[in-house]
């Protein structure tokens, strides 16, 4: 089985090729990281159109790539949601477009599921798993009992955290993305330098115990640099008065809160308060029982024994390396996909649509794009 995937949900036009042993036949994306770069982030409708003028191209050179005739494709797989509308709109109607023409299976793919399941492209994870997912629109903790089969367990109730990144590097005029910036200079940096506030644990919130929330950690990053400035601060007009050790202990600083905050969050899942984070009675995970580092379904599925960091967060070594270390204490297995696969790709695409079509699910030509579509609900 073959199956074409097209990634159009932001800022990366992506097409990409897989078959059913995992062999990635062709990966094509083009960024437009350039286009947005002096805005400070994306603008829809730019994204759009970048993506009309370069996805006919990008197909043809995939199918090149992988020495394919359309005939030879079995599923046409897009991102269908969520994620800027037009974007999503142009990825879908050509993947729409090409089953319609050669009579093949649409699937319309979630993005946050093609995240979700690259980490089963790249290694041999079964199911369940917890995920956590951290990307520049989403961060959320979920337990995955099968493809199309998730129930969140907690997410963020303000800022994403790839969010939070850009805006700190709004902040030091650092350059755009925000994550990759932060990342690189944080290493000159002393990560114990600034004692930054860590939102919903500082002051416990109980009804937010394995929820996040970034918008807090922003404020206290602004207030610091009106310390070290003295004066008011605002990233259009004084950030090149904080020098180079101070952007450095900063960045450092932050990611290091930031690890802190996941691993505070994981671990009030893995202690059983799930059950006071506003879960409707009833709900299956009521019934499953904590057993050590492992949640043992009352079901009798698999003990949970893998926990799965996805989105373009993931991507950075810093907070990898330092889960991964928590885990192992937690005797859990931290699993990440290549770097390249963290950020968005249509290679997941492809592969979630290959998972989806092989157990029947495929999709309409009716199916409507979804600016909004949550990962717990399929439907």
């Amino acid at each position: 089985m073959k199956i074409l995937g097209i990634e159009t949900s932001c800022d990366e036009t992506a097409v990409a090729i897989i078959d059913d042993e995992k062999n990635i036949l062709a990966n094509v994306l083009n960024s437009q990281i350039e286009l947005h770069k002096k805005f400070g982030g994306v603008v829809p409708e730019l994204a759009a159109r970048g993506h009309i003028e370069v996805l006919d191209q990008l197909i043809l050179q995939a199918m090149q790539e992988a020495n394919l005739k359309f005939e030879e494709i079995d599923g046409f797989a897009a991102t269908s949601g969520p994620g800027l509308i037009g974007g999503v709109i142009v990825g879908m109607m050509a993947a729409k477009t090409l089953a319609s023409i050669y009579k093949k299976p649409f699937i319309a793919v979630n993005h946050l599921e093609a995240h979700a399941l690259t980490a089963r492209l790249t290694s041999d994870l079964e199911f369940p798993f917890l995920l956590l997912l951290i990307s520049g629109g989403h961060c959320q903790i979920l337990f995955a009992r099968g493809v199309g089969d998730y129930e969140k367990l907690g997410e963020t109730i303000d800022d994403a955290l790839g969010e939070a990144f850009d805006k700190l590097a709004q902040m030091l005029d650092l350059p755009y993305p925000g994550g990759p910036s932060v990342e690189k200079l944080a290493v000159q940096g002393d990560e114990n330098r600034f004692k930054f506030s860590r939102p919903l644990i500082d002051n416990l919130n109980k009804n937010h115990l394995c929820d996040f929330s970034f918008s807090g950690l922003k404020t206290a990053v602004r207030r610091e640099i009106e310390k070290l400035i003295g004066e008011n601060f605002s990233h259009l007009t004084s950030p090149k008065k904080v020098n180079e050790k101070d952007k450095a202990d900063i960045c450092a600083s932050f990611q290091r809160v930031v690890c802190e905050i996941i691993v505070n969050r994981l671990e009030n899942v893995l202690g059983g308060l799930v059950t006071v984070c506003g879960r409707p009675q009833g709900s299956p995970l009521q019934n499953d029982k904590f057993v050590g580092a492992g949640l043992v379904s009352a079901r009798g599925q698999l003990p949970l024994r893998n926990i799965v960091i996805a989105g373009g967060v993931a991507a950075n070594r810093y907070i990898f390396s330092h889960l991964k270390i928590w885990a192992q204490k937690k005797i859990l297995e931290l699993i990440a996909p290549p770097i390249s696969l963290c950020t968005d790709n249509a290679a997941m695409v492809a592969w979630t649509g290959l998972e989806r079509l092989r157990l029947g699910m495929k999709d309409g030509l009716d199916f409507k794009p979804r600016a909004k579509w949550g990962l717990e609900n399929q439907g």
